[in-house]
């Protein structure tokens, strides 16, 4: 089993950033995830591809929404991925998940098998 618990969400100004950590834990983690994603959910609207890394490669993709602003790195010896969100708008307002696949299709909802608990970010303008 894969366990992601997210944490770093918060209030910001828009303009301001915020840094989203999620810690992977569990038995097959390392043996199962090749990549990992965040997503996002806003009131209404369906969760959303923000960025994703390879777990061993570290390449990176990402949504043209937040392409510029937004980073995505790892800590392979924390078993953690981290989210930096810079230049926030009020429309980078939602819920962020974190979420792990044993696949290579990053953008791709459905290729996620695992999904932390969601972390609120909330950009005031």
């Amino acid at each position: 089993q894969v366990e992601l618990i997210e944490s770093g969400g918060g209030l910001a100004q828009a303009g301001g950033s915020l840094r989203l950590s999620c810690a992977a834990s569990g038995r097959t983690f390392n043996n199962y995830a090749r990549a990992l994603g965040w997503f996002r959910q806003a009131p209404g609207k369906e969760r959303e591809f923000v960025a994703a890394i390879t777990w061993s490669g570290g390449t990176t993709d990402y949504a043209e929404s937040v392409k510029g602003r937004f980073t995505i790195s790892t800590d392979k010896a924390k078993n953690t991925v981290y989210l930096q969100m810079n230049s926030l708008k009020p429309g980078d307002a939602a819920v962020y998940y974190c979420a792990a696949q044993s696949a290579l299709r990053t953008s791709l909802r459905g290729a996620y098998s695992y999904w932390g608990q969601g972390t609120q970010v909330t950009v005031s303008s």
